[in-house]
């Protein structure tokens, strides 16, 4: 485990991401940008009697890309916000799948970053990946 998981701001995000909490979403940051989802499939998330909603997937990219791209810049005392985000959904994810979402930087300027995830199930079959882009601003003004 990376040391930035215990960092304030990474800290203070897991206190308050409250959705995350009710939808059992949980993270660790392998490094710097680079931030890993787990989440087992339960009843809640579905959307039909065998695949999962396509909104949880919407949910675990644009947080697993936050959570990398805010990795990037919680050292500066900034936060994140979602600009964008495409996803390309490639199969259905089932009830009771474990399925890992990985975020990595693709481009980083001064204020927006670019983000890439994938998202595999347990065999390591990828279900769908997405892209993203994400301003960091100071964190007070997000209100931290």
């Amino acid at each position: 485990m990376h040391s930035l998981n215990t960092h304030p701001l990474i800290k203070k995000y897991i206190q308050n991401n409250n959705f995350g909490k009710h939808l059992d979403l949980n993270f660790s940051i392998v490094k710097p940008g680079v931030a890993l989802y787990v989440c087992d499939i339960q009843q809640k998330h579905l959307a039909t009697p065998h695949a999962a909603h396509g909104g949880l997937i919407a949910v675990l990219f644009d947080s697993c890309m936050g959570v990398g791209a805010l990795s990037l810049v919680c050292s500066s005392a900034k936060i994140v916000s979602t600009l964008e985000m495409k996803i390309s959904f490639l199969r259905a994810v089932k009830p009771g799948e474990k399925i890992i979402v990985k975020s990595n930087c693709l481009k980083r300027g001064n204020n927006i970053l670019h983000m890439e995830a994938n998202m595999y199930n347990e065999e390591d079959i990828i279900l769908a990946k997405s892209s993203g882009t994400f301003n960091a601003f100071p964190k007070e003004k997000g209100g931290y």
